[in-house]
């Protein structure tokens, strides 16, 4: 009788002792809950400057077309910069370059000595609208045909008026030769439609270069015996009233 009672007793003793044996294989475990990491203050992201900001670079500069680095108009977009020798055209800053500068810089341009250069108000207004671009039938500084900015340059320099076409100004004029050019003379060409059509105007400089409204480099120098213009040249013009 003590026999089987010890039996049984061992036999349930094994039986408990195998549970936490067989547990692992037949319970579903459940995951611990991810901790969430608190942000320390060496993660907190840097913030990305805005323009204007301190430690942001200097304004953006931007400096117009011109024919030679280092000259021509130099603009500021940003308005509360005003450097020196500037002065505000609408919410740009324009170089109010001296005159005896613009003799050297378009005395390079033009291959000749800068004394010859002795109008002051053509070298200024010719700086002025250096660079900008063409456009057929325009007539402001954001862009202008080549008739309008002889007509512009005509009144702002020399304070004669002139017809508006290139072919009114052609017949406006009393004609003249190539070797007779002076400055101021006026330039007229052939480039498109009819065979004898007065198309294109320009002003003639000196050693044989003139200032015009081009459809290729907007308001700019050429030469005369460029490849280009050369063959397309019908005659120089002169006005009984200019300077």
């Amino acid at each position: 009788m003590s026999s089987r009672i010890f039996i049984i007793l061992l036999g349930i003793g094994l039986s408990c002792s195998g549970c936490h044996l067989l547990q692992p294989v037949f319970s579903k475990s459940t995951p611990s809950p991810a901790v969430k990491p608190t942000a320390s203050a060496s993660a907190t992201p840097a913030k990305t400057p805005t323009p204007g900001s301190k430690g942001t670079s200097a304004p953006i500069r931007t400096v117009k077309a011109s024919p030679a680095s280092g000259t021509s108009a130099t603009a500021f977009r940003n308005e509360s910069v005003s450097p020196t020798g500037l002065r505000p055209a609408e919410n740009l800053y324009v170089t109010q370059e001296s005159p005896a500068f613009l003799q050297i810089k378009y005395g390079i341009l033009l291959d000749v000595v800068a004394e010859k250069l002795t109008n002051p108000s053509l070298l200024q207004v010719m700086d002025t609208w250096w660079g900008t671009r063409y456009c057929l039938g325009g007539s402001t500084d954001n862009c202008i045909d080549c008739s309008a900015f002889v007509q512009v340059l005509y009144r702002d320099v020399y304070q004669i008026p002139l017809p508006r076409t290139a072919h009114e100004q052609y017949a406006a004029s009393e004609l003249i030769e190539k070797d007779e050019l002076k400055e101021g003379d006026l330039v007229f060409f052939h480039t498109r439609g009819r065979k004898n059509a007065i198309t294109h105007v320009g002003i003639y400089l000196q050693n044989n270069k003139f200032l015009h409204a081009s459809t290729s480099n907007g308001v700019s120098i050429s030469d005369l015996d460029e490849s280009y213009w050369k063959p397309r040249f019908r005659g120089g013009g002169r006005l009984k009233s200019q300077i």
